[in-house]
């Protein structure tokens, strides 16, 4: 992946955390109280927006190195916060509890991609 496309995929990731997290905070707070997810979201939107800065570090890294190695975290931080955070969005708004199940997924695609960072780092000359 270049640069560029990562540097694109964090700037959507940016805004859909920013504009679901004032969502939940604004419209939908007494709805997460009355089911008792407001937890369930906070930590959706905080896991969204860590990872989308990591995102955006290993864009400006993959500006001066081309490397396998930060392409796969790349990706793994992309499906991670897509597997992570938005089972967790889902299972607050709708009650899914067997979403529950895949949640750790996402957990886990995380912790390739800091894998794949710490891979990277010791490419570094």
């Amino acid at each position: 992946m270049t640069s560029q496309k990562v540097l694109k995929i964090a700037s959507i990731f940016g805004l859909l955390a920013v504009a679901i997290g004032a969502f939940g905070a604004h419209s939908l707070s007494s709805f997460l109280i009355e089911n008792n997810r407001v937890a369930t979201f906070e930590t959706a939107v905080r896991y969204h927006f860590y990872h989308t800065i990591a995102l955006l570090v290993v864009s400006v890294l993959l500006q001066n190195n081309s490397s396998k190695h930060l392409n796969r975290a790349a990706i793994f931080f992309s499906i991670g916060i897509l597997v992570f955070s938005g089972s967790l969005y889902i299972l607050a708004l709708s009650n899914f509890t067997f979403l529950v199940a895949i949640t750790p997924l996402g957990g886990l695609c995380f912790m390739v991609a800091w894998i794949s960072l710490f891979f990277f780092a010791k490419e570094l000359k």
